[in-house]
């Protein structure tokens, strides 16, 4: 859910076509993240859905960590896996997506 409401904003921000029509703060404007980090996350979240395609777990794991804020002992119980699986996950999964979000050729290979 948090990651959503972050990608959206970050969505929001760039388009930026029309300016509101109503006097109304919205969620998104709510939301303390800088242009620069908006593009980042918008970046992340397409990293993470080609993750998602060629490792779905990693991915995942990614997910509950990074946006649902569990450690690895809980993302473990979560995913039914050792504690050991996840840490190699988690690795495995922070250099793709920092290869893949630095415009470098995403690597198939497992952990």
């Amino acid at each position: 859910m948090m990651r959503q409401i972050l990608v959206d904003h970050g969505r929001a921000r760039q388009c930026k076509k029309r300016p509101s029509q109503t006097g109304r703060t919205s969620l998104e404007e709510v939301v303390l993240v800088c242009e620069s980090k908006g593009e980042d996350l918008l970046a992340l979240d397409d990293a993470l859905r080609r993750l998602a395609e060629i490792h779905p777990r990693k991915s995942e794991v990614v997910e509950l960590r990074f946006f649902g804020g569990l450690s690895v002992e809980e993302t473990a119980e979560v995913l039914k896996v050792s504690r050991l699986t996840v840490i190699r996950d988690w690795n495995f999964a922070r250099a793709w997506l920092r290869t893949a979000m630095s415009g470098g050729e995403e690597f198939d290979g497992e952990a």
